[in-house]
């Protein structure tokens, strides 16, 4: 019998790259299975070259419409990971049978608000994966899937063809503030070292990018919100390393196999959203550096993050 499943992640684009181990094992596992993917819009991009995706379906209506112009398509399951109020009204809406993965939400209540630290050590990849594992799908032990499409690849090589020496990639944002390092800590950190520096980012991240490349001079190249995600990943992808925020283009390097410095702020590597190479990654790749200040009785503050730091002194990332 044939099935034919959907897969729900709406956003952003570290936790839809955590999902690409579930996405490949999903449909490498069940024999002739039909595979959709339900997005936003704005994330579609990530998951466009991805050859194990059959369909890419966008959330371009409210969740309740959406399920019931999606009924048509017939699903047999769906594989909820994001799991919240609108995938349950949408998969009411679907009426099929559904599986979604534990969010530890009680867990991470616990460590924010009375730092209790019962968090359980699973990384989200295998959690996303256990919510496939009623229908028989197991961890193939591969890590993460970031594809870029050769289009993207020669444009960019020949747009970006100065990098004929090796070169560190600085991903210097993140989507609350207080998952950054400051920008003083990474024009120190710079200094220190005499490899091309090139800064990714946003659009929301120009003013640092622009304070960095001031004090650095000539060794940094700074991309940030003058590049596309696929044309930043490249960059990640040809890097000889990267250091990065706890954000998306981390996530991206660990699909690349890529060796991480990562600097964790006001939340903790516990949460489970840490590198995630796969536990067949080859002997010669490097185990990501976790950098953290352990001694903040203030932390983790909350499971996301803040506009600025609650208690005025953002130790969390001014230390490291």
């Amino acid at each position: 019998m044939n099935l034919k499943i959907l897969i729900i992640r709406f956003s952003s684009i570290g936790d839809i790259v955590l999902t690409t181990p579930a996405v490949r094992c999903i449909k490498m596992q069940i024999p002739n299975v039909s595979l959709h993917y339900l997005t936003k819009p704005q994330f579609a991009a990530i998951l466009a070259d991805n050859p194990y995706i059959d369909k890419l379906q966008v959330l371009d209506k409210s969740p309740l419409q959406k399920g019931l112009d999606l009924q048509a398509e017939g699903y047999d399951y769906v594989i909820d990971l994001h799991h919240n109020l609108r995938t349950l009204i949408l998969k009411k809406a679907l009426g099929v049978p559904s599986f979604a993965f534990n969010k530890l939400n009680v867990e991470k209540f616990l460590a924010v608000n009375f730092k209790r630290n019962s968090l359980p050590n699973i990384h989200i990849v295998q959690r996303y994966l256990a919510a496939a594992a009623p229908l028989g799908v197991v961890d193939d032990g591969h890590g993460l899937d970031y594809f870029l499409s050769a289009s993207v690849q020669t444009e960019t090589v020949i747009n970006f063809n100065v990098f004929e020496t090796p070169y560190l990639a600085w991903a210097v944002g993140a989507q609350h503030f207080t998952k950054r390092l400051p920008a003083k800590n990474i024009i120190a950190k710079i200094k220190e070292q005499s490899l091309k520096v090139v800064l990714l980012g946003g659009k929301e991240d120009i003013a640092t990018a622009k304070e960095i490349a001031a004090a650095c001079g000539e060794q940094v190249i700074d991309f940030c919100g003058k590049i596309s995600l696929a044309q930043s990943a490249w960059l990640v992808k040809n890097a000889a390393l990267v250091q990065t925020n706890d954000t998306g283009l981390m996530h991206i390097a660990a699909a690349f196999h890529k060796p991480i410095i990562s600097y964790w702020g006001n939340t903790l590597p516990a949460f489970g959203m840490t590198p995630y190479y796969g536990k067949l990654a080859k002997d010669e790749i490097y185990p990501a550096q976790l950098i953290e200040n352990k001694n903040l009785s203030c932390r983790p503050c909350s499971k996301i993050g803040f506009k600025a730091c609650p208690k005025g002194h953002f130790k969390c990332m001014d230390t490291l």
